[in-house]
């Protein structure tokens, strides 16, 4: 079997082995924390203090991030030079192909949301790494355990009843919305994530879709100009 084929297999095979697995890393651990379809997934990633991620990239899929708490210096590029500090609640939106890499600078380390679309964990490309991992697909059934009841998963939000969770000092509510005109005040400072529903123009063209990560306050303007298909669940992180 070539690679090519090895790699089919593994998604094939793969695409939900993970969905109740911790996933642990020679820089931390992951696992993902909320799911729909295979369209979108949120996987919650720990970073030990002074570690980072494989400078990588996701050749098919885009993906995205919420910075938790602690302090991260995300690499954008194959350059050292273009890494940059970032802190909660800050948020970034990775093309596919775009090398990068997350470390972890403060001393109780990091947390991240990160976003995928669409799922496939085996639609990775490392380029460095400093655990020997360059050549490897992702970890497979000998670094995983099934996830215990002290994680937190996140439940899917209904129309009338929203989702809400507590990490640190920040708030993270999962809502479902039909229509979003005078529902977000004008000095909301929260970020948000669309999971799924789109905002299209009057020809029907997406102008914003799920798994792309703004400031609520961007939907806000965004919603007096666009309506929302069908409805909007959105994950929004906010400080308490």
């Amino acid at each position: 079997m070539d690679e090519g084929s090895f790699k089919f297999f593994l998604v094939k095979n793969n695409i939900n082995f993970y969905n109740d697995k911790i996933v642990y890393k020679p820089w931390g651990y992951e696992y993902i924390i909320y799911k729909d379809s295979n369209r979108i997934a949120v996987t919650f990633v720990k970073i030990n203090h002074k570690h980072k991620t494989s400078l990588h990239c996701h050749p098919q899929k885009k993906t995205g991030f919420i910075i938790l708490n602690g302090k991260a210096l995300v690499q954008l590029g194959i350059y050292k030079t273009n890494a940059k500090s970032y802190t909660a609640v800050s948020r970034l939106v990775i093309r596919p192909g775009l090398f990068h890499s997350i470390k972890a600078v403060s001393k109780n380390g990091l947390s991240v949301l990160e976003f995928e679309t669409p799922v496939n964990k085996n639609d990775l490309l490392r380029f460095k790494d400093d655990y020997g991992r360059q050549s490897q697909f992702y970890e497979g059934q000998k670094f995983t355990k099934k996830i215990g009841s002290n994680f937190i998963r996140f439940k899917k939000p209904t129309i009338r009843k929203k989702q809400v969770y507590k990490i640190g000092d920040l708030k993270i509510s999962l809502e479902v919305h039909k229509k979003l005109r005078n529902k977000i005040k004008k000095n909301d400072k929260s970020t948000c994530a669309i999971l799924s529903g789109s905002m299209v123009d009057n020809k029907g063209q997406n102008v914003i879709s799920y798994g792309e990560i703004v400031k609520t306050q961007t939907l806000r303007i965004l919603s007096e100009a666009f309506s929302i298909k069908k409805q909007l669940t959105i994950l929004k992180v906010s400080k308490k």
